[in-house]
């Protein structure tokens, strides 16, 4: 059974068809990545794997249960994560609230032992902070913790985003164009470190990304979209040689 199951998926605004007849598989363990050009629809995909938009048609299958419809805090509790094109942090919290965060889903403490500060209340909030130390720590961002997170540079930013998709302890991560603004060695960086995540983590990863050197060089299998359609699909290998992909996406073959 797959870990992630998408079935005839179609999404209309209006008029307007953004995904159309969606088929994907993902198995556990895999780094796959889904790529097309500007508008393809790329991102309508994670709003309706995450809950952000309601399918028009259509089947979604996460660890063998239906999750259309449900909300976005439900389908994290699920297991599914994601960050997104456009940084959304909470900019004017701490480095290390914005990963804390993350974890108070899974708290041990009822609202009862918060709002009477019970040593369950304290437990459960170092609790927190060692885990969200933890996930600073392996992100290289432990001495900044106490930083305000939108003084942080945009490649720290993106990597405490990460972290706190991590803090939800996901069994897939969705990450929606994470090189995005990324210099050609800060782009290396993030392809070692989503390699390293998926083998530390044990996640599945879905990927979207504009930049050919890190799909090709991290991703097992590849879905390539065009205006809400899957046109291609196979090994990276298969991708940057396919007629149909060069035609509508890359322009010319990736070497």
């Amino acid at each position: 059974m797959p870990l992630l199951k998408i079935e005839n998926l179609s999404k209309s605004f209006g008029g307007l068809k953004a995904v159309s007849n969606l088929n994907i598989e993902i198995n556990q363990g895999e780094l796959i990545g889904l790529i097309g050009p500007n508008g393809a629809g790329k991102t309508t995909v994670f709003n309706l794997l995450t809950g952000v938009y309601d399918k028009t048609e259509g089947k979604m299958t996460f660890q063998d249960k239906e999750v259309s419809g449900l909300k976005p805090y439900q389908v994290t509790q699920r297991g599914m994560a994601r960050t997104f094109q456009n940084i959304r942090l909470f900019s004017d919290l701490s480095v290390i609230d914005n990963v804390k965060i993350a974890y108070h889903q899974r708290t041990s403490y009822s609202m009862a032992s918060a709002l009477l500060r019970l040593p369950s209340f304290y437990s459960g909030e170092e609790q927190m902070q060692r885990k969200a130390m933890s996930l600073l720590k392996i992100f290289n961002l432990e001495n900044k913790a106490n930083e305000i997170a939108k003084n942080l540079p945009y490649g720290e930013q993106r990597r405490l985003e990460i972290a706190r998709a991590l803090g939800t302890d996901p069994k897939l991560l969705l990450l929606d164009e994470p090189a995005a603004g990324m210099n050609p060695q800060e782009t290396q960086d993030l392809m070692n470190m989503i390699r390293w995540i998926r083998e530390q983590f044990k996640l599945t990863i879905l990927l979207i990304e504009h930049d050919m050197s890190l799909v090709m060089g991290v991703c097992e299998r590849i879905y390539v979209l065009d205006y809400g359609t899957i046109i291609a699909q196979g090994a990276p290998d298969e991708i940057k040689h396919n007629p149909k992909v060069i035609e509508a996406y890359l322009g010319e073959e990736v070497v």
